[in-house]
Formats: structure tokens, C-alpha cells, sequence
């Protein structure tokens, strides 16, 4: 962590700290009379936390957070835009625009977020599973005043329950988890390219030999914890070309085939066992993976048309 104090009542030093943090270019005073600022920091890898406050004159300047992701939060005075089509709210979080943009700040309070725009346009393309994906912002604005209040809330609780705990600080693991939490949050609170997707791929048709080696993969390690990454390893295909190939082939999802054949295992092992040396339908269930009776129970009279301790005891 690092963590930094400023202040200063002399004009050019404030203009300066502005360019600085906020990217206020062209920055200057419009009114007479002192001035003071202040700016406390916090930061931690691609992730910094600010808070601002400015009093005794009014600032005119044009922001522009071409490489930073900057997140705003008015506590008290007045930011507001002078020119084009975005508008700050009095009052919540905001986006500082990509794009150049003329504002008005006056006895300000600003909370403000800063994140690595790298950073953020990395793990959109993570989360989509496109590595070409192209992040842009396109509104200042959350999407809903459900997503404001989760995106505050978040925030909230970074600013103090982790950002002061010094332990939780020290461990990598743990800031890394912080800095995804805080742009997972990002991505879903304010419009932008990610809420809309990658296009969807065109998935090639698979080879037949290809479901077969799925397929063969299931049947041989149905005991065995598997699952979808699994069987698309052992298929050479991605997951979602193998969900595909399921689909297309056996209208059905690689899950729900490797559910059926673990179904089919234990209907086989109870028509084979013998009741009378102790074996039980929670036994032999539980061998193929199905640890809830109720659940099993129905899945398999579903399938077999009778319940399993009827063909135990058969």
C-alpha cells in the first residue's frame, strides 16, 4: 500500500496536483479570493483511492482520462460539465470521461477511484473469453440506480474493511481478489462495451471423432471428479465447442450425458447387488457421485420408472 497526503493554499501547486490525479488540463481559477486544497491518497497495484477537497475559489479546466479509469463521488459542492453531452449527477458516483470534457469545479468534496484502464480492458476480456475484445466506455452514468448502490456498497466496504487492515493488505492473493472484486464492479455499474458481449463465434462443426473421444472419456472415468473442462481437454475441443457438439449430436449438454451415464452405473449395480449381505441404495449412490437422496431418488425414477429400492430389491 501506498498512502499520501497533500496540501496547499498556493494556486499553482493545487492546478498542478489536479493535472496530476484528475488529468484538469489547462486548469485555472476563476474567483477571487483563498484558495485551499487538499488530497489524501491510497494505493495499491492498478487501484487507487482519493479524496479531494477544495475550497475558497472555483477551478475551470478540461478533463480528459484517456489511460485511467476514474470514478467519481460528490460529498459536497459542485463538479459539473461546461460542454458536451455528459452530466455529472449532483450527488453518487460518476465516470470521468475518456473523451475530452470542460468542467466547473467549486468547494468541492470528491471521493474518487482511479483503476489502471489496462487493467480493467484485461479483465473484461478474461471474463468474456475474448482476448481481442475492445473495452469502451460509452455513458458517465450507472446503468441503474441498483448497480450505483452496488457499485457504493462496494467501494464502501473496500475503503473499510480492507483497505485499513494491514494484514489483508500484505498478502497478494488478497489485493489481487480486492482489485478484480473493484473492476467486476466496474464493468456491470457503468455502460460500456462488456454489458454488450463479444460477438458470438461462429463454432466449427465438430469431427465426429471428437464427440467420440468425449464420450469415451465420460464412460471411462465416471467415477472419477470430472467435469466440463475435463471432457473438452479430452475431446480437443474449447467448452464451448464441446457444449456445441453435444448439442448438435446428441441434443443434450455434456453434463447432463455424464449425469445420465453416472444414473445408468448405479441402475446396473443394484440390479446386480444382493440386498441380503447389507448393501444399501445410499451406498451404491454415493459411489457414482449422488449425495442427495431426495434429488437421486427423483432423477432416477425419472429415468428407470421406479424408485431405486425397488430394483435393489427386485
Amino acid at each position: 500500500m501506498q498512502r499520501a497526503v497533500f496540501t496547499t493554499r498556493d494556486p499553482v501547486q493545487a492546478l498542478a496536483k489536479l493535472d496530476e490525479v484528475y488529468a484538469l488540463r489547462d486548469g485555472q481559477w476563476i474567483t477571487g479570493g483563498d484558495s485551499s486544497m487538499s488530497f489524501s491518497s491510497a494505493g495499491a497495484g492498478p487501484v487507487s483511492y482519493g479524496r479531494l477537497r477544495l475550497s475558497g475559489s472555483a477551478v475551470l479546466g478540461t478533463t480528459e482520462c484517456a489511460e485511467m479509469v476514474c470514478i467519481g463521488h460528490v460529498l459536497d459542492g459542485v463538479l459539473s460539465t461546461t460542454s458536451g453531452p455528459n452530466r455529472f449527477p449532483h450527488r453518487g458516483p460518476f465516470l470521468f470521461p475518456q473523451l475530452p470534457c470542460a468542467n466547473y469545479w467549486a468547494d468541492l468534496d470528491l471521493f474518487s477511484v482511479s483503476v489502471d484502464g489496462a487493467a480493467v480492458a484485461e479483465l473484461a476480456g478474461q471474463l468474456l473469453g475474448a482476448d481481442s475484445f475492445r473495452l469502451q466506455f460509452t455513458g458517465t452514468r450507472p446503468v441503474s440506480p441498483v448497480m450505483a448502490r452496488y457499485w457504493s456498497s462496494t467501494v464502501a466496504h473496500l475503503q473499510r474493511d480492507l483497505l485499513p487492515n494491514a494484514q489483508v493488505m500484505s498478502s497478494a492473493l488478497l489485493r489481487g481478489e480486492m482489485t478484480r472484486s473493484l473492476i467486476t464492479a466496474l464493468l456491470h455499474t457503468f455502460p460500456n462495451t462488456f454489458l454488450q458481449g463479444p460477438p458470438v463465434p461462429v463454432v466449427p462443426t465438430p469431427r465426429p471423432a471428437a464427440l467420440r473421444r468425449a464420450v469415451s472419456f465420460i464412460d471411462a472415468n465416471l467415477g472419477e471428479d470430472i467435469g466440463l473442462l475435463e471432457i473438452a481437454a479430452a475431446a480437443r475441443l474449447s467448452p464451448r465447442g464441446m457444449q456445441a457438439a453435444f448439442r448438435r449430436e446428441l441434443h443434450t449438454t455434456p453434463m447432463a450425458y455424464l449425469r445420465s451415464a453416472r444414473l445408468e452405473a448405479v441402475h446396473r449395480d443394484l440390479l446386480a447387488a444382493d440386498p441380503t449381505t447389507g448393501t444399501t441404495v445410499e451406498v451404491v449412490a454415493a459411489r457414482w457421485g449422488f449425495t442427495h437422496r431426495g434429488r437421486f431418488a427423483a432423477a432416477y425414477r425419472e429415468s428407470f420408472g421406479q424408485s431405486p429400492s425397488t430394483t435393489l430389491h427386485a
